[in-house]
């Protein structure tokens, strides 16, 4: 069920996209082969996934979160794209595929991101049936203060500032809480304002978005070391090789991985507080930590 659901969001989240993509003019024809190379280069569509199935749950039309879905997801191929220059991890692969600075130009991959970044600002703060102009708002400030300073940006701040040097388990989390968990805490924010949902659904769903968020990072540090590069999609040792501060570096591989297992474990305790059946986003939780990918 869950590995249908995925497949069923990717695609739709995809279409989407392409759409959006498709509907730029071609005044700057080498930017918007950038732009569809980043956002459309494969992937699980995991922030898509948790609008989705959140929303689902909640009882939100899918057609009123196709846009919060794929304004999600180009944010978030902006910061692979950017995260992938030379100047920041200076990666050559990602999903398999040349990075974009790789496949154009890093001038090339600087304007996609930027543009895919505003271009998400573009697709949610355009009247969608379903949501008031509040919601909306509300959408757009959460989406945006994930992405900046208090959220993914200050985290990769964060993330080449510890570069070199040993960090405390406390500064790591807050730096993957930022990174990673910011954006995947708002995928479900998203869904939960497009329900205006009550107090404690929203408390309850934070609390398993946050616990999702860790345990994802966690397990993709583990998956660093343990994975191939065929399976990871880039090159497998790149945390080490880059001499940055990870979960199983500080806490050791099965450390690592008892405290992946924890998250989820927190996750799943929040989903218990709900009135619904939530067992497809709690078979993702469980997901998190045995993915390959």
């Amino acid at each position: 069920m869950l590995t249908d659901a995925i497949k069923t969001y990717q695609q739709r989240v995809d279409q989407v996209l392409s759409q959006h993509l498709h509907n730029l003019d071609d005044a700057a024809p080498t930017l918007k082969a950038a732009m569809t190379h980043g956002a459309l280069l494969g992937g699980k569509r995991i922030r898509p996934f948790l609008v989705y199935s959140v929303g689902n749950l909640l009882n939100v039309p899918i057609t009123t979160l196709d846009n919060l879905a794929a304004a999600i997801e180009c944010v978030h191929a902006y910061s692979l794209i950017h995260d992938d220059l030379p100047a920041m991890d200076d990666d050559c692969l990602r999903r398999g595929q040349p990075t974009v600075h790789i496949a154009f130009d890093e001038a090339s991959a600087i304007l996609a991101g930027d543009a895919l970044q505003t271009l998400a600002f573009d697709i949610i703060s355009t009247p969608i049936d379903g949501l008031s102009p509040k919601q909306q708002l509300a959408i757009v400030k959460s989406l945006a203060k994930a992405s900046g300073y208090q959220g993914m940006c200050g985290g990769q701040a964060i993330d080449l500032s510890a570069t070199n040097q040993r960090i405390e388990l406390a500064r790591l989390t807050e730096l993957h809480n930022k990174k990673t968990g910011a954006l995947i805490s708002c995928a479900v924010e998203m869904a939960l304002i497009a329900a205006d949902a009550s107090e404690s659904d929203y408390a309850a769903l934070m609390g398993y978005a946050h616990h999702v968020g860790l345990a994802f990072q966690v397990q993709d540090d583990i998956l660093d070391i343990i994975a191939s590069t065929e399976e990871l999609g880039k090159p497998q040792g790149s945390d080490e090789q880059s001499n940055k501060s990870t979960f199983p570096q500080l806490l050791g591989l099965e450390g690592a991985k008892q405290t992946s297992q924890q998250l989820v474990d927190d996750a799943l305790s929040e989903l218990t507080k709900l009135p619904y059946n939530s067992q497809l986003i709690a078979d993702f939780a469980r997901y998190i930590i045995v993915r390959r990918i």
